[in-house]
């Protein structure tokens, strides 16, 4: 039998990262509805799952969930780096065609996977909206303001850019840079380099255990930063390096010609 981290294992279509910090009390449940929700799409699929060095066991479940079900994968940090990081390692470590993101802590629903999928059509990557956020006020209050400080300075439409629930292609994920923060500005991003970014709502529940990592005072200025540095990167950015041309040939597409840049034996 080949091994599934072989080189020569067959192909993967979707491969869903879910990035871990203190989630014990989450993550077992999560996986479990994930793996079910996956067994009947029509795609073969591998969850990811990202240990951000938590503190308490989620590394222990996380390793007897890969002993139980095939289709868990592990990337381990040794020290904390952060949601963005582990989003990262994620993206490195997926085989897959299509490349989902969730956050562990079994807020989003995984039986909004085939909505999601339906949703993506011929775009590049499709960003869940949240409805009846199942947040406190002020949290609520913190993400409205935010998402519209976002949109004001960026110039960038997406509705919900708090919420990580996403598919995109993996030739878009490529094109991402890997940065503190990236979570938050993926698809003002993916935007920024010609891709097409649509959005699909998506159910969002209570959190049944563990606690938030995000406060508000300790993101408010940090986000703010964040902003005007998408500014900056929309003036450097430049358009997604699409492969066009002949066959075992590399190419780049650009907005008014077409640049052999190598060859492929």
């Amino acid at each position: 039998m080949i091994p599934s981290d072989s080189p020569f294992a067959a192909p993967i279509q979707l491969s869903v990262i879910l990035p871990c910090f203190n989630e014990a009390g989450c993550l077992e449940e999560l996986v479990h509805e994930l793996n079910a929700v996956l067994d009947n799409l029509p795609l073969t699929s591998e969850i990811l799952l990202i240990d951000d060095a938590s503190e308490d066991s989620t590394r222990d479940v996380a390793l007897d969930l890969r002993a139980r079900l095939p289709r868990v994968r592990l990337g381990l940090h040794a020290a904390r780096c952060g949601q963005s990081a582990a989003f990262a390692t994620g993206l490195s470590l997926a085989r897959g065609e299509l490349l989902a993101m969730l956050d562990a802590d079994g807020q989003a629903d995984p039986r909004d996977f085939p909505r999601l999928l339906h949703a993506l059509g011929a775009a590049d990557a499709v960003c869940g909206v949240r409805r009846e956020r199942h947040d406190g006020a002020l949290k609520r209050l913190a993400s409205k303001v935010g998402n519209g400080v976002r949109k004001l300075v960026t110039r960038d439409p997406t509705t919900d850019a708090g919420c990580t629930f996403r598919v995109l292609r993996a030739q878009a994920a490529r094109e991402l840079p890997a940065f503190n923060g990236l979570h938050r500005f993926l698809p003002a991003l993916l935007r920024m380099q010609g891709f097409a970014v649509v959005e699909c709502p998506v159910t969002h529940r209570p959190r049944t255990a563990g606690l938030s990592k995000y406060g508000i005072r300790d993101r408010m200025f940090r986000g703010l930063v964040d902003c005007f540095v998408m500014l900056w990167f929309r003036r450097r950015s430049f358009p997604a390096r699409r492969c066009v041309g002949e066959p075992g040939a590399l190419a780049v597409a650009t907005p008014t010609a077409r640049v052999l840049v190598g060859s492929v034996e």
